[in-house]
């Protein structure tokens, strides 16, 4: 009886490419390019000790697509990063000539992460199946962002509702809130409150001293900052928006709701 013939090396090839993919697949990764930008977008089901295996393998077979340093928008959705894991992707964007800047996520924990590592920020709306309904003005004021750092210039943080920062927000830096903006600090960059349109919006600082203050539609430009500066808050008129101290702001308000 002969002897069964060996696979042909070509055989041999073709089994082993077969395996090797099918050990590492590549699942809900997409990377796309756009006006000198890259979007990459994560899987939401894929535990990450799972994930990041793939995702070296899948850039290493994209990296051809460039040729130059391109800026990042990585869009998480629902899946929870911490600080160590977002340091991980940088990492690795960073081996094949990609620059992580921006994070646009679901889930407040990631943005607070993200913004503590100075990343800009894009803290998107639930599904719409989870929000209840509402008039924009309610929806506003409703799970506000809360972060605890110091915005750097190049920054930017996006939140369908309010925003508090404990820190500055150096020039350069920008914060875009459907709802109010408060900064317990000092506030020189850019601070668009209402962007949705509510005019009810109102920008509340320890000392204003913004490039450019928007409240819903309307701009305006700060004037120099009071010496010794003090807490104010700029607020939505007819003749547009106005600057006024804190304590006097606050005086007007409950007298205008007293009975």
């Amino acid at each position: 009886m002969s002897e069964a013939e060996p696979p042909s090396l070509e055989e041999s090839v073709t089994e082993s490419n077969e395996v090797e993919s099918a050990e590492i697949p590549i699942n809900g990764l997409v990377l796309e390019h756009c006006e000198g930008r890259c979007r990459f977008t994560l899987p939401a089901d894929l535990d990450w000790i799972d994930l990041w295996p793939q995702l070296q393998v899948y850039l290493r077979g994209q990296e051809h697509l460039w040729s130059e340093t391109l800026p990042v928008d990585c869009v998480c959705g629902q899946r929870l990063l911490d600080q160590s894991q977002l340091q991980q992707l940088a990492e690795v964007l960073n081996e094949h000539q990609l620059r992580l800047d921006k994070i646009i996520t679901e889930r407040r924990q990631t943005a607070i992460a993200a913004a503590t590592l100075g990343y800009s920020v894009q803290q998107r709306e639930l599904p719409p199946l989870l929000v209840k309904e509402a008039d924009s003005e309610a929806n506003s004021a409703a799970n506000p962002l809360y972060l605890k750092t110091t915005l750097r210039s190049g920054m930017e943080i996006r939140h369908e509702a309010s925003v508090v920062i404990v820190g500055d927000v150096n020039a350069g830096a920008s914060i875009i809130a459907a709802g109010d903006i408060i900064v317990w600090g000092r506030l020189r960059g850019v601070a668009h409150a209402g962007a949705k349109g509510n005019l009810g919006a109102r920008i509340m600082t320890l000392e204003m001293a913004a490039t450019q203050l928007r409240i819903a539609d309307f701009v305006a430009r700060t004037p120099d900052p009071p010496k010794p500066p003090y807490p104010e808050v700029a607020y939505a008129t007819q003749q547009g928006i106005q600057i006024a101290p804190a304590d006097a702001w606050a005086r007007s308000l409950a007298v205008s709701k007293a009975p």
